[in-house]
């Protein structure tokens, strides 16, 4: 079994979404530090429990926690935006809200990967990785 993804960000964002449909809370995804920086956003902003990283032999892991025991996860729904055949840009006025401002828009910018909020009060605008509710 080969270790590589085409789009490593939409197998992270799918694992998420299947461990939530059967009630897991814990997810195990190879490690990169974009998807690092992507859990730790989503950490900080309160849409999943905890990161860390496990040291393994060929690579190390990601270990994602979802929600913590006997909780309920808060994400409803996640999704990519920006995909390898149809990349997809914004400037900082262009980055769209998501469900009405309750939902986060992560972005690549040229200063690391952030809420679109935080992208628009920054005036930068960059990538539309994906967006969460």
């Amino acid at each position: 079994m080969s270790l590589q993804s085409t789009d490593p960000i939409a197998d992270l964002l799918t694992r998420i979404r299947n461990a939530i449909a059967v009630g897991k809370n814990e997810i195990r995804v190879p490690s990169s530090k974009l998807k690092l920086t992507m859990a730790k956003e989503l950490v900080r902003t309160g849409y999943l429990a905890d990161v860390k990283i496990e040291k393994q032999s060929p690579r190390d892991e990601l270990v994602v926690t979802i929600a913590r025991d006997g909780e309920n996860p808060t994400i409803t729904e996640i999704a990519r935006v920006s995909k390898p055949g149809r990349r997809v840009y914004a400037s900082a006025n262009d980055i769209p809200r998501v469900k009405s401002g309750r939902g986060v828009m992560l972005v690549s910018t040229s200063k690391g990967v952030m809420t679109g909020s935080e992208a628009f009060k920054q005036r930068l605008g960059g990538e539309l990785i994906c967006k969460v509710y």
